[in-house]
C-alpha cells in the first residue's frame, strides 16, 4: 500500500475512532498495569544454604526443577537431586540416589546396624572462582554480576570441558538442546522477584535462598545461626552453596 492510500484510510477511520474514544467515562478506561522496577544485577549477590537436618528426602525439589526447567526425564539428567547417606556402625558409608530421589528411597535393610542416615540435596555450587568458567574456551560459561554461573546456549559448542572441570559433577550435555546444562538458581524466576522452584516447593524449608552479603537476607540470617560448611573446600573454588548439619568427611 502506498503512503497516500494509507493516509486516506487513516483519515476515513479517524471519526469512528474518536467516537469510540469518547464512549464511557475516564473511570471506565482500563489502566495499564504498573511496570515492575527494572532488575539491577549489581544490587544482588546470590547463594543458597541447605539444612541437611531438615531434608526429608521427599524429592519434590528435584521434580519441581525438572518441570520448571524442562530437564530431560531420563534418570541420568538432573539440575538438582537428593542423595541418601547411610553410615553403618562398622564405619562403612553407602550412598544412593534412585532417580534423583524423585520417586523416594527404598527401605533400609538391617536397621539395627545403622549409625545414622540422612539426605543431602545437591546442585550447582555457583562458585565464586568456578573451574567451569575458567576452562570454557569461548566464554559460553560465565558468571553474572549477581553471582550466578550460567551457560550461554547461543555460544556453547558442547565441547564438555566444563563438564569435566566441575569438581562436583553438576553438569551434563543436554540431549535436547545439545549444550551444557546445569542449575541456574532458576535465574529466570529470581530476576522477577521469585524464589527458585526447588526452594518454593520444599515442605520443610531445608533450602534457604537469598543474598550472600545483605545483612537482613534469609540466607545471611540462617548463616548466623550455626556453623556452615561447603563441599570440597580444599579446592578453593569458593562455592556459594552452604550446608548446615553436615557430617564432615562423609559427603562427596
Amino acid at each position: 500500500m502506498e503512503r497516500r492510500e494509507f493516509l486516506k484510510k487513516c483519515c476515513a477511520t479517524a471519526p469512528v475512532l474518536l467516537a469510540v474514544a469518547h464512549v464511557g467515562s475516564p473511570q471506565d478506561t482500563p489502566q495499564a498495569p504498573a511496570k515492575a522496577p527494572a532488575y539491577d544485577p549489581t544490587k544482588h549477590y546470590y547463594g543458597m544454604a541447605i539444612d541437611v537436618a531438615a531434608c526429608i528426602g521427599c524429592g519434590r525439589c528435584a521434580e519441581a526443577c525438572k518441570t520448571e526447567n524442562k530437564v530431560p526425564r531420563e534418570p541420568i539428567f538432573f539440575r538438582t537431586w537428593i542423595e541418601r547417606y547411610v553410615t553403618r556402625k562398622d564405619g562403612e558409608t553407602t550412598v544412593d540416589s534412585p532417580n534423583g530421589g524423585i520417586d523416594g528411597f527404598p527401605a533400609l535393610a538391617d536397621e539395627k546396624s545403622i549409625e545414622r542416615a540422612y539426605y543431602v540435596p545437591k546442585l550447582c555450587n555457583h562458585c565464586a572462582a568456578a573451574p567451569c568458567v575458567q576452562v570454557c574456551p569461548i566464554g559460553a560459561t560465565f558468571t553474572t554480576r549477581d553471582g550466578v554461573v550460567l551457560v550461554d546456549d547461543s555460544y556453547c559448542m558442547a565441547c564438555s570441558y566444563c563438564v569435566e572441570a566441575c569438581p562436583y559433577g553438576m553438569r551434563y550435555i543436554n540431549p535436547t538442546t545439545h549444550v551444557a546444562d546445569k542449575c541456574t538458581f532458576c535465574y529466570h524466576r529470581v530476576t522477577r522477584g521469585l524464589l527458585p522452584a526447588c526452594v518454593e516447593v520444599c515442605p520443610t524449608n531445608a533450602r534457604i535462598f537469598g543474598e550472600v552479603t545483605r545483612p537482613n537476607s534469609p540466607l545471611t540470617t540462617f548463616r548466623r545461626l550455626g556453623s556452615l560448611h561447603v563441599l570440597k573446600p580444599d579446592l578453593n573454588a569458593r562455592p556459594k552453596v552452604f550446608y548446615a548439619n553436615l557430617v564432615d568427611g562423609e559427603v562427596r
